[in-house]
């Protein structure tokens, strides 16, 4: 029975990237829910690799400290000088010398790459018996990048940075992409030959397959099946550009999976978010991180979620939630903002300018409109009033409020933790309350109501209002008149 391949895979991540003007290594940047270091090592992931090694450099702390979080096996080398590539895998290779089989070494900037392009390169090398094999485009536009040079049979004679090309090799479209699969024990010896004798006066791993090919050695290319795979980006325009390509893809693969995205240029969806059969997603909406949308669900337009889910049937419109469920069927928005441990049970509403956080909304209750929910647990086909304020902090510690099943919470009315309201009751609007009120009581604060007649005449004589007040009162007064003289006749 065939042995499998041993396999180590390096991730070139020592750049400074100094046309991104960035104190954020260029590695780091984020491009829909993942680092361009982190898309490189997740297509890097299927080959099952035995040891992954980073080599880092500018931002090495930072660079490590996020290895830490998204790959915690992988290794991270420091490259303190940026001597090459070559040197880079060099150093990277002595970090694991017990690494035998194959060796992918793959650029870090490559957010595009798919693992079937990085596993056809391996099975095509491994597949051959190459002592190296050199991942290639065709590309409409070489301009800074390597270009690959072929002999008259078509094999390859030499890889070439474009500083170094001549003018008949600079008109060459097809490109090196900065992905190779080596023989480790050949690579080795080929590291050790090479010089920096060229214009940038670094050690260029892209000579190996001179070196190789010189020496009788076998040497392959392999042509990615779609060039856009291979793009890499030096600033933030070129950043923009992968971040617009990657959201292309992403939202075509769920449409094609039976999502519907009614504007997809204006639709963002990170790699991370999973979304099901039936769900709809509308126009200006971003959905991040940890997100899950469920079947049939509605999310937007204008509408953010970030590590939120939202059940099957449930609606969010034009709101904003971090960390929050939104269970099967609930509504939510517009203008909403979910915090969280936000909560929200089967058919629950959470209305317009309604704000919620670490509280449970159960099955089936409502807080329409501006209404403020912190620290609480409502019971299922509770209703909160407009202007609803869960008062929870008191400056010090924060503390709970618990309405019970089906409880009618009038408007205007300022719940002030620790208070709990019993099911079945109701709070008189316009009430501060600040003890329980038992299951089925009615709960009211509000002073009596009185008139002081004459004030404004007194107080804000010479205003509108005086004068709108007095021809009020001359009009009641004739009216009175009419009344009295009719009853007279009578």
């Amino acid at each position: 029975m065939p042995q499998p391949h041993l396999r180590t895979v390096v991730v070139l991540a020592a750049g400074e990237g100094k046309r991104m003007k960035s104190a954020l290594p260029k590695v780091l940047h984020p491009l829909l829910g993942r680092t361009l270091l982190g898309h490189v090592l997740a297509a890097a992931a299927p080959l099952g690799a035995d040891r992954t090694v980073v080599v880092v450099g500018h931002g090495a702390d930072q660079v490590r400290g996020h290895l830490a979080e998204v790959d915690p096996d992988a290794v991270p080398v420091l490259q303190a000088r940026q001597l090459g590539t070559g040197h880079a895998v060099r150093i990277a290779l002595d970090a694991v010398p017990e690494a035998a089989g194959t060796v992918v070494v793959i650029n870090g900037d490559v957010p595009l790459l798919r693992p079937e392009t990085v596993a056809a390169l391996v099975e095509a090398h491994e597949g051959a018996g190459a002592a190296a094999t050199v991942l290639a485009a065709e590309v409409p536009d070489p301009t800074g990048l390597g270009r690959i040079v072929r002999d008259a049979g078509g094999r390859l004679e030499q890889i070439v940075e474009e500083r170094d090309a001549t003018p008949e090799q600079r008109a060459l479209r097809e490109i090196n992409a900065g992905i190779y699969a080596f023989d480790v024990a050949r690579l080795r010896d080929a590291l050790g030959k090479l010089s920096t004798d060229n214009d940038q006066g670094e050690e260029y791993l892209t000579d190996v397959f001179g070196l190789l090919r010189d020496a009788g050695e076998p040497v392959a290319v392999h042509c990615a099946p779609d060039h856009v795979e291979t793009l890499g980006c030096n600033d933030r325009v070129e950043l923009a550009a992968l971040r617009r390509l990657l959201r292309d893809r992403v939202n075509e693969g769920w449409m094609r999976a039976g999502v519907s995205i009614l504007d997809p240029h204006t639709t963002w969806i990170d790699v991370t978010v999973t979304v099901e059969r039936d769900a709809v997603i509308d126009q200006n909406t971003q959905l991040q991180g940890a997100t899950v949308v469920g079947a049939g669900a509605t999310v937007g337009p204008d509408t953010t979620l970030i590590d939120t889910t939202v059940a099957e049937g449930a609606s969010v419109v034009r709101s904003h939630a971090v960390g929050a469920e939104v269970g099967p069927r609930a509504t939510v928005g517009p203008f909403a903002y979910l915090r969280p441990a936000a909560k929200l049970a089967e058919k629950a509403k959470v209305g317009t300018f309604v704000e919620v956080k670490n509280s449970e909304v159960g099955a089936g209750a409502k807080v329409p409109h501006l209404s403020y929910v912190g620290d609480a647990t409502i019971g299922a086909k509770a209703n909160i009033g407009a202007a609803t304020i869960f008062v929870n902090y008191d400056g010090v510690n924060k503390h709970r409020t618990v309405v019970g099943e089906a409880a009618f919470v009038g408007c205007d009315t300022s719940l002030i933790a620790p208070v709990e309201v019993g099911a079945g009751a109701y709070i008189a609007a316009g009430s501060a309350i600040t003890q329980d009120v038992p299951p089925g009581a009615l709960g009211v604060t509000r002073a009596p109501q009185r008139a002081i007649e004459g004030w404004v005449a007194r107080k804000r004589a010479g205003t509108a209002s005086a004068a709108a007040a007095e021809a009020a009162r001359q009009a009641r007064e004739g009216a009175s008149g009419e009344a009295g003289a009719a009853r007279e006749g009578d």
